[in-house]
């Protein structure tokens, strides 16, 4: 089994820690997680891609094992965010990649693709949302502190952070029992309770509405620049809906949508299962010279 590494590397103000693993020579996967996880949901997958291709997953600021300023000092929001990774991927001289992108990792990924769009070489989403179709129900609360963020619409959305929420809702909800570890909540909900992280928590679900903003740029970039796509999906998912998955299909129509028996955290689960498409795909792109290699040839 290829060994992972874990190193940590300052980028401005932050000490961003990250798990690598595999031949830099190979084809490089950027895997970035979401909320409210760090790389350690990716500790499945990495051994399973590790082999094959050159794997790399950072904690984003305010999640996991990075550190980053208080409140106050370091702005928590999805752009700070993304400059940061930014400054990450330059740091490692990650010139070309596969994004893998997950929930709160999707705007930042999508970010990444924005500013250089030479850079992707495909895109990966599990429960990654870039469309309004892929909103469930349950966002009511967040939304409504996003038309007005008023303390008590900010209170609102507290119990999103709770333990019952991370194990239960986020977690559990479409996953069978039988294969959800207790280790990936178990952590998250540590790391919810360690000080200061409900607050900064609740700065980012305020500032998601940035995201719902920049829709219309990242459905343009794949109209234009038209990134081989691949959907992993749970179709459970309590907060994105498989129609998240099935629009990318209107600006990207050759994207391959594969939609699971899990709920939001579908690796949890469905690890090897969405590994072997994962490493599918990806060699397929690295073989198709229509969309000039992994490594930009």
């Amino acid at each position: 089994m290829t060994p992972i590494s874990y190193r940590t590397i300052a980028i401005g103000d932050c000490a961003v820690f990250y798990r690598e693993a595999g031949d830099r020579s190979k084809p490089t996967v950027l895997l970035l997680h979401g909320f409210p996880t760090s790389s350690h949901m990716f500790r499945d997958l990495i051994p399973l891609l590790a082999d094959r291709f050159h794997v790399v997953a950072p904690d984003l600021p305010g999640f996991g094992q990075t550190k980053a300023p208080p409140r106050g000092r370091f702005d928590y929001t999805f752009d700070s965010i993304a400059e940061v990774i930014a400054g990450f991927t330059e740091a490692l001289r990650l010139e070309r990649y596969a994004l893998y992108i997950f929930d709160y990792g999707a705007p930042v990924g999508l970010r990444l693709a924005l500013r250089h769009p030479e850079r992707v070489s495909a895109i990966v989403s599990q429960n990654g949302n870039a469309y309004v179709e892929g909103f469930s129900d349950e966002w009511g609360a967040w939304q409504a502190y996003w038309r007005d963020p008023s303390e008590p619409n900010r209170e609102a959305c507290r119990p999103s952070l709770s333990r019952e929420a991370i194990r239960d809702w986020q977690y559990g909800t479409g996953s069978d029992p039988s294969r959800l570890s207790p280790d990936g909540y178990e952590l998250d909900i540590a790391y919810m309770a360690r000080p200061g992280a409900d607050d900064i928590q609740l700065d980012l679900i305020g500032d998601y509405k940035s995201n719902v903003a920049l829709y219309p740029a990242f459905q343009d970039y794949f109209r234009t620049h038209r990134p081989p796509f691949l959907a992993v999906w749970g179709r459970h998912d309590p907060a994105f809906l498989p129609a998240g998955a099935e629009a990318y299909r209107r600006d990207l129509p050759e994207a391959e949508i594969h939609l699971f028996d899990a709920g939001h955290f579908a690796l949890e689960t469905h690890a090897a299962e969405i590994a072997d498409l994962v490493a599918r795909f990806i060699d397929r792109v690295a073989n198709d010279g229509s969309h000039r290699g992994m490594h930009g040839v």
